[in-house]
C-alpha cells in the first residue's frame, strides 16, 4: 500500500536552479501544494525518498521528506485528495 510524503526543502544558494529538482519531483508523480512543499503517494519509504532527491540539491540547501497522517489543507495550488 501507497503512503503520503509530504516533501519541503529550502534551496538557500542565490540563483539556484529548482527546474532539476521539480523534474524529479515531476518523475515522482509528486503534486505541488505550496511554493515549497509537495505531496507524493509513494510504496517507497522516506529515507529512500530523501536520498533520490538529494542528487538534485546543493549540500547547504534543506529537504524535508516526511509521512503524513491525519491531515488537512486549504487553498493548495493543487487539490490533493486524502483517498
Amino acid at each position: 500500500m501507497a503512503n503520503l510524503y509530504l516533501i519541503a526543502y529550502d534551496l538557500r544558494k542565490p540563483g539556484q536552479n529548482y527546474q532539476n529538482l521539480w523534474d524529479a519531483l515531476g518523475r515522482l508523480r509528486a503534486k505541488k501544494a505550496l511554493e515549497s512543499t509537495w505531496i507524493v503517494r509513494s510504496e517507497s519509504d522516506a529515507p529512500t525518498i530523501r536520498e533520490y532527491l538529494r542528487r538534485y540539491i546543493d549540500q547547504n540547501d534543506g529537504l524535508l521528506v516526511t509521512g503524513m497522517n491525519g491531515w488537512a489543507s486549504f487553498n493548495t495550488i493543487t487539490q490533493i485528495a486524502q483517498a
